[in-house]
């Protein structure tokens, strides 16, 4: 049986290796819609490729520029990914945007009873209580494009959720996992971008270089799987060869082990509940694997976002928010690396939470923690 795939972010590192996967198994997917931000020159070559019915250009001078150059309905603007969502002949969304937008589109997708692979990091961070909520309603099926994720479901799939005793999120330590906090006040961004084991977006390679990206992984598993976070652990293993693992209540840990490659969990989110033919290297058993405890007082992002699991609300929402907004400071060298906790600290003191959040809750949490991290950052 086809499946019929819409992705978004198709021009972005998890997009490229979606399509990595439908080149290896043509036979197996329609591309319906491919969406993009403004690289329309990638997008152009994906649409010849693989010939989708539709396509959506968030940047709308980029949108007019590629309907001069294609046959084939173009939606342009903020919203042109919701027009995507919102078609009805495909059955699996791929959904690898960032912001809001990647909050909206997953629960459009929801609503219209398709099933998602998600990539998004601010559905489940920022609004996990309302999007699983509706994927309990509407009876589809959310898999997690994210390594420790599928490897904690592949984990726990077969057994009892009472016998879990802890969720055991493993994490490389990121490009700066040995450096002290002293020699970390003048890290630069091609310091923070060397991550050691995945080739990622800058984005996400800083957040893991503050541990902040581990941190949402919690929080994101704490949804996904009804598992308080009292009982997720993470776990620094540098090889990152084991995903995660997961112990239960009689000592038995189960863990998922594979080469570090993105794209065997966007292959088993797309595949299963099948198991397809291999589509990376085959693990080298020579290997040897390490484990420590992360260090909370040279990495504090995730205490925060533990923190932010904890006390739920609109707290998750705005301190996302934040990170996201210093991050791209930081990227664009306009504030220290350090400055990326001062100011997500400072933010979450301030905030003020809505206990079980609306979306418009959420949206203004976004807005208004924002603003509040634009006023410390002036302020530096």
């Amino acid at each position: 049986m086809i499946k019929k795939i819409v992705i978004l972010g198709s021009t972005g590192n998890i997009g490229t290796q979606v399509l990595d996967v439908v080149d290896k198994y043509p036979d197996k997917f329609k591309v319906v819609a491919l969406s993009a931000n403004n690289n329309i020159g990638l997008l152009k070559k994906q649409i010849e490729k693989y010939q989708p019915d539709f396509i959506g250009v968030a940047d709308e001078e980029k949108a007019e520029e590629l309907k001069k150059q294609v046959k084939i309905p173009v939606f342009s603007g903020k919203d042109s990914s919701l027009k995507l969502v919102a078609l009805k002949g495909y059955d699996t969304l791929i959904n690898s945007l960032v912001s809001l937008s990647g909050i909206e589109a997953t629960l459009e997708a929801i609503k219209n009873k398709k099933n998602v692979a998600l990539a998004n990091k601010e559905t489940l961070v920022s609004a996990g209580e309302i999007v699983m909520r509706e994927v309990k309603k509407n009876k589809i099926k959310l898999m997690p494009i994210d390594s420790e994720h599928s490897a904690l479901f592949q984990c726990l799939n077969g057994e009892k959720r009472k016998d879990v005793r802890q969720l055991i999120i493993t994490c490389s330590g990121g490009a700066l996992r040995d450096k002290t906090k002293k020699e970390m006040a003048d890290i630069t961004v091609e310091d923070a971008l060397g991550h050691k084991t995945w080739n990622m977006g800058k984005k996400i390679t800083i957040d893991s270089a503050t541990l902040m990206n581990k941190g949402f992984e919690v929080i994101e598993a704490m949804w996904l799987y009804d598992i308080p976070v009292e009982k997720i652990k993470v776990v620094i293993h540098p090889e990152s060869i084991i995903h995660s693992m997961i112990e239960y209540s009689d000592g038995s840990i189960m863990a998922q082990l594979a080469d570090p490659d993105m794209r065997l969990p966007i292959q088993y989110a797309l595949s299963y509940p099948e198991r397809w033919d291999i589509l990376i290297k085959r693990f080298d058993f020579s290997k040897n694997l390490t484990f420590s405890e992360p260090d909370l007082e040279r990495f504090p992002c995730l205490a925060y976002a533990l923190e932010a699991a904890r006390k739920k609300g609109t707290l998750p929402a705005a301190m996302n928010a934040v990170n996201d907004y210093m991050v791209e400071k930081f990227l664009n060298k306009e504030c220290r690396f350090l400055d990326i906790q001062t100011v997500v600290r400072k933010t979450m003191d301030q905030h003020k939470i809505v206990k079980n959040p609306t979306l418009r809750d959420i949206k203004e949490a976004i807005v208004c923690s924002q603003k509040i991290a634009e006023k410390f950052w002036k302020d530096m």
